[in-house]
């Protein structure tokens, strides 16, 4: 039995962003891949308040801080915290951040509900 190995490799850099719900997005791993989730680099910079009614998120801060609202709270951000968002829950970023999102299951663009 043959097994090819597939793999993705993606370079922030190299991929072109453009605005979104959230700020600057540039897809690192995203739909059509086939993957089992998306993964986003993205520049936010006062995101639109929204949930997603089919897609988990994992929020990564690489750099900045500012808070985050997740339903009726917020908390904090800065480089190193993680924050996992479940599907359903209102949220956005504020401040000046650059984060990494892993949404699983994929189709997370296909899925953004804005409230505001």
């Amino acid at each position: 039995m043959t097994t090819k190995t597939r793999f993705l490799r993606r370079d922030p850099a190299e991929v072109r962003p453009w605005a979104e719900t959230c700020g600057q997005i540039r897809c690192l791993i995203e739909e059509k891949d086939g993957a089992a989730g998306e993964v986003h680099h993205v520049e936010i910079h006062d995101a639109k308040l929204h949930y997603h009614e089919r897609t988990d998120e994992f929020y990564y801060v690489i750099s900045g801080q500012g808070t985050m609202i997740l339903d009726d709270e917020e908390i904090e951000l800065h480089a190193g915290v993680v924050v996992y968002v479940p599907r359903g829950v209102k949220h956005k970023a504020k401040g000046n951040l650059t984060v990494l999102t892993v949404c699983v299951p994929r189709g997370v663009l296909g899925d953004v509900h804005e409230l505001e």
